[in-house]
C-alpha cells in the first residue's frame, strides 16, 4: 500500500483571533532594491580576526606571496649582478 502526499492550499484568515499582516506580492519583474557601497560602512570594525577555517587558504597565499618575493628578489639581485660585472669590464678594458 502506497501513501500518497496531498497539498492543501488555504488562506489564514486569523491566527489566535487577530487576522495576519497582508504581505504584498511582487508582481513587476523588477529585481529589489540594492542599496550602495556606503551600506558596507556599518560593518567597519565589526570583523576583528579572521575565521580560523580559513587557515589553509592564508598558508597557501602566504606560500605564493613568498615565492613570488623571492623571485623577483633574486631576479633584481643576478641583474644588478650583471650590470656590475659589465661596468668593471668595460672599466678595466678603458684603462
Amino acid at each position: 500500500m502506497t501513501q500518497q502526499s496531498t497539498e492543501i492550499e488555504v488562506e489564514v484568515v486569523e491566527i489566535d483571533g487577530v487576522a495576519p499582516v497582508a504581505t504584498q506580492e511582487r508582481t513587476s519583474g523588477h529585481p529589489p532594491p540594492r542599496g550602495d557601497w556606503q551600506d558596507w560602512r556599518q560593518w567597519r570594525g565589526q570583523v576583528s580576526r579572521l575565521d580560523s577555517r580559513w587557515w589553509p587558504l592564508w598558508v597557501v597565499l602566504g606560500i605564493i606571496a613568498l615565492t613570488l618575493f623571492l623571485t623577483v628578489g633574486l631576479v633584481l639581485g643576478v641583474l644588478f649582478l650583471i650590470v656590475r660585472v659589465c661596468l668593471n669590464l668595460i672599466r678595466a678594458v678603458l684603462r
